[in-house]
């Protein structure tokens, strides 16, 4: 009788452990392991307040439902920011049929130059389905400081050739708009898409 106790007893642990693993699984709780930088939790982005390069006013609600990748960028950037997005481009191809799920921001930090049209022809000339973002200096202000994200004007030549010094690191959001992978400027494309696609 004793020996029917302990095999019901080690019969009932596999059940509930069983059960429990199940459960856990049930929740979705998966490991992520990003080759950018964790950032989940620190609500950056939230602020998100610019227009679009078709007019249009827009904020992280709208791209809810898709991994929102945003880049601070400007379209006279003389080097960085066409490898950046070059690099967003051939992101999307690695991804393929996922690209559908992926939406692509830049946001200019030198919204003076950069008008919706200006910005428009920039970004869809690396992809069709990008999204360029501007707005008012106070917009990019409000923004920017969202992601804690650095822009600087640098002077030029003339008042009209000035550049823009500004942080190059790729932000990742989920699909509810929750930061959650910080990526510098010179990683991958292959490492860019697979952490998106941990969040797909």
């Amino acid at each position: 009788m004793s020996g029917f106790s302990s095999k019901r007893r080690i019969l009932l642990a596999a059940t509930a452990a069983l059960a429990v693993s199940t459960a856990l699984a049930a929740c979705g709780k998966k490991e992520l392991a990003f080759q950018g930088s964790d950032i989940t939790g620190t609500q950056l982005g939230r602020d998100l307040d610019m227009i679009d390069d078709s007019g249009k006013p827009r904020t992280l609600a709208d791209y809810k439902g898709k991994v929102a990748v945003v880049f601070f960028g400007f379209t006279q950037c003389p080097d960085v920011c066409p490898t950046a997005m070059a690099e967003l481009s051939e992101t999307m191809d690695l991804l393929g049929s996922d690209a559908s799920k992926v939406q692509v921001l830049m946001v200019s930090v030198d919204p003076a130059r950069d008008t919706p049209e200006v910005l428009s022809a920039y970004v869809k000339a690396f992809n069709p389905s990008f999204v360029g973002l501007t707005g008012t200096p106070e917009q990019l202000g409000k923004t920017a400081k969202s992601f804690k994200a650095y822009y600087a004007k640098s002077p030029g030549g003339t008042a009209d050739q000035y550049g823009m010094d500004h942080a190059s690191s790729f932000y990742i959001l989920d699909q509810d708009g929750e930061a959650r992978v910080l990526v510098s400027g010179n990683t991958s494309a292959k490492d860019i898409a697979s952490d998106i696609r941990q969040l797909l």
